[in-house]
């Protein structure tokens, strides 16, 4: 199998859109890697999964799932047949039963995390300063701008349900690590990666390296991919 015959499908997380990934799918593109972007609606962790195994529906041969942040508890839950691979981009992995609040808030925030509470309408937004200090530390102002534009809130419907069985158990995956996250802290990504016996790679990146570090993205995904295909 050549890796041109592997798709990466990106899952994006809370607060943000298929633009996070921007920068990533240009650097597979240069590589002669298919990537795209599952617009996921936030709205409950069914929806979200029920959203990204229509993103997978639009393509074929094998598939390496990539999730950022709260997409990884998603990209757990796809349906497995052509899912060959799976990247942690400083991600949540909820075990069977878990609950994603249960693994973001294992440990005590990083002092400037933002303070999170839902509105009238169960839907958590981040707040604007938020994206400078601890969204996107590492990028330019120009990229927070854009940001905090296009956000798109989460439900707590989607982080306060138990979680399946993690596709991690029987897929191969991947997980890096962000060294300066100040959203999920360090140490539980680690944890969790650790848990799920991911091939870990540790890189000092805040907590959106797809905007910040979209080349060091791209390499862990490209090792997925490659793995994917028999190589």
């Amino acid at each position: 199998m050549a890796e041109s015959d592997v798709t990466v499908v990106l899952a994006h997380g809370a607060w943000a859109d298929g633009s996070s990934w921007a920068r990533v799918i240009t650097a597979l593109a240069g590589e002669g890697i298919r990537a795209q972007a599952a617009p996921l609606p936030l709205t409950s962790l069914a929806d979200d999964v029920a959203a990204l195994n229509r993103s997978l529906d639009r393509t074929n041969g094998p598939i390496v799932l990539a999730g950022h942040a709260y997409a990884g508890a998603v990209i757990a839950l796809a349906r497995p047949e052509r899912v060959k691979a799976l990247v942690y981009v400083a991600a949540l992995a909820p075990d069977e039963g878990e609950k994603v609040a249960d693994v973001f808030y294992r440990l005590p925030p990083h002092p400037q995390a933002p303070k999170l509470a839902p509105d009238d309408n169960g839907l958590i937004w981040l707040p604007a300063d938020a994206f400078a200090a601890a969204f996107a530390q590492n990028a330019t102002a120009e990229d927070h701008a854009v940001l905090a534009a296009v956000q798109r809130p989460i439900s707590l419907n989607c982080i306060t349900v138990p979680a399946g069985r993690p596709l991690w158990r029987n897929v191969a995956s991947w997980f890096l690590i962000a060294e300066q996250d100040r959203m999920i802290v360090p140490e539980t990504q680690r944890f969790m990666a650790e848990r799920m016996k991911a091939n870990i790679r540790t890189l000092t990146v805040d907590h959106t390296p797809g905007v910040t570090a979209p080349g060091a993205v791209a390499d862990i995904i490209r090792d997925a991919v490659h793995a994917a295909s028999g190589k």
